[in-house]
């Protein structure tokens, strides 16, 4: 039997609820599309609040057959009643159990990977969470050392070398290795998750007009080009540093599979213009699958019937493929 995924709550506050009752919905009218069962890990009277049967399961197989008739539900009790729009601290171990629940199941193979609703990383810290987000709490739950973030959307993948710091620290930061094993992670998942045989890598730089040979600052010289140079010596197609106002306009990203950038902003910004809706985060270099919608709580817009499920549809239809084709 061909394991389910398991899909977070994320903050019980926010529009997570809304759009996961919404997804499936959409998805038990798209199975064989590209949409496999899924289940939701949260409190049951929350999940009941959004107009959809729910069924608790004790088994996430058990989510596979449940799937036609409702939306499987592994219990996470919160501590206190969401209310849509005020997130509490309180409820914060009750995320983060469902954020850990998902990922054990994922690890062991009973999940064939993880979509994560999004969380209210303020709300966390204040709860003592000591992780910048998502995408490192996974990696320690893993074991992964170098979790990579990649943004992929209809006619751009992008991915940040430096992401959840200031951008003065992202600069202070920035190094050839990092750039070097960015690129090489994004190299082979893009073969392995993407199915693209020959993967181009985009290499960005860091200053305007690419440093303008050093007028405008040397990252590029003394930075970016070593790693470029490592990356085509070990058989990986990259190129760069390339003018980062110039190599997003529709006809540059023709010329590529992969944009490594060298910070968040530098990354976000581009993808999310062009299509944020149906944009999807996925973590490389994780022993498991991981995604999640490209936007965040929307505490508010919360519980007034406003929230769209676009991006958390494609990020549940990309991790159905990447389960496929890593099976």
């Amino acid at each position: 039997m061909t394991p389910p995924l398991a899909l977070t709550m994320g903050d019980p506050a926010g529009i997570g609820g809304e759009i996961a009752a919404a997804a499936w919905r959409a998805a038990r009218h798209h199975q064989g599309q590209g949409l496999r069962p899924f289940f939701l890990i949260g409190d049951a009277g929350w999940a009941g609040g959004f107009g959809v049967p729910i069924e608790v399961i004790d088994d996430p197989a058990a989510a596979v057959t449940a799937f036609a008739r409702a939306l499987p539900l592994l219990a996470v009790p919160l501590a206190v009643p969401a209310v849509p729009g005020q997130p509490n601290a309180a409820n914060a171990a009750a995320v983060i159990g469902a954020i850990e629940r998902a990922t054990a199941l994922a690890v062991s193979g009973a999940a064939a990977g993880v979509v994560t609703n999004p969380i209210a990383k303020s709300v966390l810290y204040a709860a003592g969470f000591k992780h910048p987000g998502h995408t490192e709490f996974i990696a320690a739950l893993t074991g992964a050392a170098t979790p990579i973030m990649m943004l992929a959307g209809p006619g751009l993948r992008v991915v940040p070398v430096t992401v959840h710091v200031a951008l003065r620290r992202a600069i202070e930061t920035l190094t050839t290795g990092s750039i070097i094993t960015a690129a090489t992670i994004t190299h082979a998942a893009l073969i392995h998750d993407f199915a693209i045989a020959s993967p181009r890598l985009a290499i960005a730089g860091l200053n305007p007009h690419a440093g303008e040979a050093g007028a405008m600052g040397d990252e590029e010289t003394r930075l970016i080009a070593p790693a470029i140079a490592a990356l085509r010596e070990a058989g990986i197609d990259a190129f760069g540093p390339l003018p980062p106002d110039t190599m997003f306009t529709p006809m540059a990203r023709q010329g590529y599979d992969a944009a490594i950038c060298m910070y968040h902003d530098q990354a976000l910004i581009p993808l999310k213009t062009i299509d944020m809706e149906n944009s999807v985060n996925i973590t490389l270099g994780l022993p498991i699958i991981r995604t999640s919608p490209d936007h965040g709580t929307a505490f508010d817009i919360a519980g007034k019937g406003q929230a769209r499920p676009a991006s958390l549809i494609a990020a549940l239809r990309m991790a159905s493929m990447m389960a496929e084709r890593r099976a």
